[in-house]
């Protein structure tokens, strides 16, 4: 049976990698659009290696994105993202993904959707899945993205041109505000009659950060043994299905998405190694995080995370905010995580009773690794 093909580009974001496809070209039907998707990642795989399609077996590696020129006055391209579940037959777009979100404005540069001059150029893009506008600032050389450059990032091998992200205005992606709840802290009652304290907070993406010590784990344990730990992994579940709740994401445990909203456990500053073996000191941090999300610790930190663990950081009474290594408040973030340091930035004001985000920022590089046409079957 003859196969479908389809204009796509296999492209790195951040540490993160997805296919790329233009609007024009995918079915407007939401569910034919999604088995397209499932079958580029080669989703759903019980083997959870996803060989029959472009994925790569976790969260990070099984991502489909969208992208069309912008009606919104103030964006230039709309960009959709698509998290695709590796074992299931899921296509989620509750949530968005801030690693790639650095690929789309070279994306439309080398696609000819925008023209522009040589040089710094920014692009304005409106994530459809949070509906908040970011900027990405970067170098355009012959009229394409430049790719080459000294910018390093922990989780990707090599070096890179840097892309400079700012999120503005980036409170309330999926709730009503920073805080849902109105408060920095608020008690958990979970499934098993436990309660555990968390910070619920919405920024670029929602997140409830936990302390570690209160799930009695080793932040200094690779992702990999962490997620062998079936106790702890049930309970992150647990706290997960309880954010949702209180955050005003879901009605009961049971309707809590998959893909958020996503969880934290940070720590106070310490020595670790990273995936790559490198060693970093207590004093190279000013706070530890493992990130979980799609039932999985990330073995990289996701950017919108990042971003939203700065934001936490800088509200005054959240978990984050009083572990971390005291920092001036303009001061970036430096965050600990499996694949080394990443260093984050935001601006919290409080606006009468109100904490309030103005921006958040972040640099990350982005690379194509191939384009041409991706091939689904015809049934589809």
């Amino acid at each position: 049976m003859a196969q479908q093909k389809i204009s796509a580009a296999f492209i790195r974001g951040g540490t993160s990698k997805g296919v790329f496809f233009h609007a024009r070209d995918l079915p407007v039907e939401q569910d034919r659009r999604d088995r397209i998707f499932l079958q580029a990642l080669g989703s759903p795989d019980g083997y959870e290696r996803q060989l029959n399609g472009l994925g790569g077996g976790i969260s990070s590696l099984s991502k489909a994105v969208m992208i069309a020129p912008s009606n919104h006055p103030e964006a230039d391209i709309d960009y959709t993202f698509a998290q695709v579940a590796v074992n299931e037959p899921i296509v989620d777009y509750a949530a968005t993904c801030g690693n790639l979100s650095s690929a789309v404005g070279p994306f439309a540069i080398d696609e000819g959707l925008l023209k522009v001059d040589d040089g710094e150029t920014v692009v304005r893009v409106f994530n459809t899945n949070t509906s908040k506008i970011y900027h990405a600032r970067f170098a355009v050389k012959d009229s394409f993205a430049f790719v080459n450059g000294d910018q390093a990032i922990p989780g990707v091998s090599g070096t890179g041109a840097p892309i400079a992200l700012e999120y503005l205005d980036p409170g309330g992606s999926r709730t009503t505000g920073l805080l849902p709840t109105g408060n920095p802290i608020d008690r958990l009652e979970l499934g098993d009659g436990n309660a555990i304290e968390a910070s619920l907070i919405d920024s670029t993406n929602p997140v409830a950060f936990v302390r570690v010590i209160d799930l009695k784990a080793d932040i200094s344990r690779l992702p990999a043994d962490l997620d062998t730990d079936r106790t702890l992994m049930d309970r992150i579940d647990q706290i997960r299905r309880a954010a949702a709740v209180s955050m005003g994401m879901a009605e009961t445990p049971e309707d809590a998405a998959l893909s958020n909203p996503k969880i934290a456990l940070v720590g106070a500053p310490a020595e670790f190694h990273d995936l790559s073996g490198n060693q970093h000191t207590a004093e190279s941090v000013d706070i530890c995080v493992r990130a979980v999300s799609m039932g999985n610790v990330h073995r990289a930190l996701p950017l919108t995370l990042s971003m939203c663990l700065a934001t936490a950081c800088k509200t005054p009474g959240s978990i984050p905010n009083q572990i971390m290594r005291e920092i001036d408040d303009d001061a970036d973030v430096r965050l600990g995580n499996p694949s080394g340091v990443i260093v984050a930035g935001a601006k919290v004001e409080q606006a009468g009773n109100q904490w309030n985000v103005r921006h958040c920022r972040v640099v990350r590089t982005q690379r194509r690794l191939m384009e041409g046409s991706i091939l689904i079957p015809e049934f589809v």
